[in-house]
């Protein structure tokens, strides 16, 4: 039975990991599309999103089935709890790739993004995949200097956000209101998926040291 059980929770795991990657893929489609203004690839993110929905769906169902049948408890339970919420943070990351695929559809066959300042997005897409990926390698490693080195990638990308608002506020900016609107937007979509792939690591924190962390230092 014990070792049922632990299947269980390695499953729980392996599932929340398969999640990182399906939103890192979401993120780097919908950063292709953005950059290469390519409805075909936005359309892809938008029709995908629905079964990152179901993935969080299972997932907390097979969290609360264990919650309700095994009563976990110490380490278990952790991972049980950090699950239920894991889930919902990697969710939101499918989310705001598919708000950037929406972008990049509803302004089709314009671009979104002004040619000049394509190369900071596709550096934002880098990183939050890069950021994804490495929130699911946390996940079935539950290694802490792993979880750790998220933050300062994390920094990466808030260093890229607050540097977009410096070109919009730039007197030379002459796209509009219109276009710096959707720039702004768009920034902050990246910065928040970021932030969410940092939650998943603090809560694996969670699960090896019982503590929900600070800011994470390597």
């Amino acid at each position: 039975m014990r070792d049922a059980y632990q299947d269980q929770l390695d499953d729980l795991a392996s599932g929340l990991a398969g999640m990182c990657e399906d939103v890192a893929r979401a993120m780097e489609k919908a950063t292709r599309s953005l950059l290469e203004v390519d409805l075909q690839l936005a359309e892809e993110v938008i029709s995908e999103d629905t079964g990152i929905d179901d993935v969080r769906a299972a997932a907390e169902h097979r969290a609360f089935g264990l919650l309700a049948l095994q009563a976990p408890v110490a380490t278990d339970l952790r991972i049980v709890v950090a699950a239920i919420h894991g889930a919902g943070d990697i969710e939101r990351m499918g989310d705001l790739a598919l708000h950037v695929a929406q972008a990049a559809r509803r302004r089709h066959p314009q671009s979104v993004v002004p040619d000049e300042i394509k190369p900071y997005f596709a550096e934002m897409g880098q990183v939050g995949v890069r950021l994804a990926e490495k929130a699911g390698q946390v996940i079935r490693s539950r290694d802490l200097h792993a979880a750790a080195q998220l933050e300062s990638d994390d920094d990466a990308m808030d260093d890229l956000h607050k540097h977009m608002f410096t070109v919009l506020m730039d007197r030379n900016w002459n796209h509009g209101v219109s276009a710096a609107v959707d720039v702004a937007l768009l920034a902050r979509f990246y910065e928040r998926y970021a932030d969410h792939a940092v939650a998943v690591a603090r809560r694996i924190v969670y699960v090896v040291t019982g503590q929900m962390p600070g800011p994470l230092t390597v």
